[in-house]
């Protein structure tokens, strides 16, 4: 395969946990394949366990692959080491479930830490940062909505706030890709939708690729380009929502009728079935 004019290739990928004694413990990934291009929105799905968390930061070497191989903009960065890694970081951004914010600092104190991975170590430590970057940091929280809360502490924010604060920081990155680990699991309906209408037009005003996990399939089928579906550790699906049909939703979920119910939950709008999930369900009942 030609990795060179791909964003990003992961081939074979693998992860197995090792015991405390240091054998062979639990798999979470095998023997994963994924690209994606500039500008895309995949979301990732699949039931508890299925390695979507491990999927991700195997990506960025948070978590190190046991096999296979990650390669971004045409360079294969699986065993880079720490330093080597450093700029690769600067261009892969992550957004976390729990926001990962600083809450004792103001929003745009947060947003300023985007730019830590270009700093040594004595401007990071001090938070010198250039007046461009102060004025960038400022335009990123107006364009996700929060320019009035720039000086408001962190811990005073409502979550879809805090999350749209976490995206700001990473677009203050640069990044081409950005990995968003259940950033909507612990958000209300309504906030949740604002930060993924968020992710939608970010991707596309900027170019940036984004690789979500989620649980809320509803949201997968209407915000997604592609969609990706892990069962088990293994890739058991990946297409467009149109070809994400109940059938194969069933598939990846096996069944489970917990996960179905969940995925099914507030998406009948005015007493219409509004995705093909909650279509099975209605079919099911």
């Amino acid at each position: 395969m030609d990795t060179s004019t791909q964003l990003l290739v992961v081939t074979g990928l693998g992860k197995a946990y090792q015991t405390r004694n240091g054998g062979k413990g639990q798999r979470a990934l095998r023997d994963v394949d994924f690209t994606a291009e500039p500008g895309e929105l995949i979301t990732v799905i699949g039931p508890s366990g299925a390695g979507k968390s491990t999927f991700l930061r195997c990506i960025n070497r948070l978590i190190e692959p046991t096999d296979g191989t990650v390669t971004f903009c045409g360079q294969d960065i699986t065993h880079l080491s720490r330093g080597q890694l450093r700029p690769v970081h600067r261009q892969i951004a992550m957004i976390f479930q729990n926001y990962n914010l600083v809450y004792r600092l103001t929003a745009i104190q947060n947003v300023l830490h985007g730019r830590l991975g270009y700093k040594n170590v004595l401007a990071g430590s001090l938070g010198l940062y250039t007046e461009e970057e102060k004025i960038h940091a400022f335009e990123l929280l107006d364009e996700v909505g929060l320019g009035a809360f720039a000086y408001r502490r962190a811990d005073q924010l409502s979550g879809g706030q805090k999350q749209r604060v976490g995206i700001a920081r990473a677009l203050m990155q640069e990044p081409k890709i950005m990995l968003c680990d259940e950033p909507i699991a612990s958000l209300d309906p309504k906030s949740s939708r604002m930060v993924m209408e968020q992710l939608r037009r970010l991707s596309r005003s900027h170019g940036i690729t984004c690789i979500v996990n989620l649980h809320q399939v509803d949201f997968a089928l209407e915000f997604s380009d592609r969609i990706v579906g892990l069962r088990a550790g293994e890739k058991v699906f990946d297409g467009s929502p149109a070809e994400c049909t109940p059938d194969v939703i069933r598939g990846i979920y096996e069944g489970d009728a917990e996960a179905m119910v969940d995925v099914a939950v507030g998406v009948e709008k005015n007493g219409q079935i509004a995705t093909p999930v909650a279509a099975a369900m209605g079919e099911a009942r």
